[in-house]
C-alpha cells in the first residue's frame, strides 16, 4: 500500500508588486511642443551662464563628430556612441536647472554638474542601452555602406555625392530607413526617461517604458516634437561652424524637462 502523499501542483509564481509610483500620461495638444520651447527659453534666459556652458559642450561634441565624418565617415556612428555616454549626463544638468527653477529653488553650476550622482545606477543602465543601440546603428550603417560601395569605404565627399545623386536612390532609401528606425527607437526610449529618473529616481527600465508609453499614446504630438527637435538641430548645424548648437542645445535641454512635466502626471 502506497502511503506517499499525492503529487501536488507547484504554487504558481506571483511577481511582487511594482515599487514604482503610479503615473498616467497627460493628454497633449498640438500647441504643447511650442509651449515647451517657450518655457525652455525662459529657463535659458534665467540662467544664461549655465546654459552657455552646456551649449559649448554640445557644440564641441558636434565639432568632433564633424571631424570624424570628414576623415573616416564609416566610424561616425561609432563615435556618436561615445557622445551618448556623455550627452545624457550633460542634458541632466539642464533638467536640474529647470527642475529647481520650477520649484522656486536657486540653481547653480555645481548642483547641475553633480545632480546625476544619486541616480548613477539608473543612468548607467540607460546609457548602456543607448550605447548598444548606437553601436547596432553604426554596424547597420556600415552594412548599408558596404553593400552600396563595394569598392571600399567612401570618403565623406563620396557619401555626400551619393546622397545627392538621383541614381543612388536605393542607397538613400536604405540608409534613411535604417537610420529612421534606430532614431525613432532612441527617441521613444529617451524623450522623457532621463527627466523621470532625475525627478523620481525611477529605475531605468521603468523610465524607458514610461517614455515609450508617452510616445505610443500621444504619437501625433510626439512626432511633432521630434520634428521640431530635428528642424532646430539641423538649422543650428547649418550655421557657420555649427555655432547654432550653443543656443539650440540648452534650449532643447530645458524644453525637454517641460515636455516630461507636461506629459506625465504622478498619482
Amino acid at each position: 500500500m502506497n502511503n506517499l502523499p499525492p503529487d501536488e501542483s507547484p504554487t504558481p509564481y506571483v511577481p511582487p508588486p511594482s515599487e514604482a509610483s503610479p503615473r498616467e500620461v497627460i493628454p497633449l495638444s498640438w500647441s504643447d511642443p511650442m509651449r515647451w520651447l517657450v518655457l525652455g527659453w525662459r529657463d535659458l534666459t534665467a540662467y544664461p551662464g549655465i546654459s552657455l556652458f552646456y551649449g559649448l559642450a554640445f557644440w564641441c561634441m558636434a565639432l568632433v563628430l564633424g571631424a570624424v565624418f570628414r576623415a573616416k565617415p564609416e566610424f561616425t556612428m561609432t563615435i556618436a556612441s561615445g557622445c551618448l555616454l556623455v550627452g545624457p549626463f550633460l542634458a541632466m544638468g539642464l533638467y536640474e536647472v529647470s527642475r529647481r527653477r520650477e520649484l522656486g529653488l536657486a540653481a547653480g553650476f555645481v548642483t547641475s554638474m553633480t545632480c546625476w550622482k544619486t541616480h548613477l545606477r539608473s543612468m548607467g543602465l540607460l546609457v548602456g542601452v543607448l550605447i548598444v543601440l548606437e553601436l547596432l546603428w553604426g554596424r547597420a550603417s556600415l552594412v548599408v555602406i558596404a553593400v552600396f560601395f563595394n569598392t571600399g569605404m567612401p570618403s565623406s565627399v563620396g557619401v555626400v555625392q551619393a546622397v545627392f545623386n538621383p541614381g543612388n536612390w536605393e542607397f538613400v532609401l536604405a540608409y534613411t530607413l535604417v537610420g529612421s528606425a534606430f532614431a525613432a527607437l532612441v527617441f521613444a526610449i529617451t524623450v522623457v526617461s532621463i527627466p523621470m529618473i532625475l525627478d523620481r529616481d525611477t529605475d531605468a527600465i521603468t523610465a524607458a517604458i514610461g517614455s515609450i508609453e508617452v510616445v505610443v499614446t500621444q504619437p501625433g504630438v510626439m512626432l511633432l516634437w521630434g520634428a521640431l527637435i530635428v528642424a532646430l538641430v539641423t538649422g543650428a548645424l547649418l550655421l557657420p561652424w555649427a555655432l547654432g548648437l550653443v543656443l539650440v542645445g540648452p534650449l532643447l535641454g530645458h524644453a525637454t524637462w517641460h515636455a516630461y512635466r507636461g506629459s506625465v502626471r504622478w498619482l
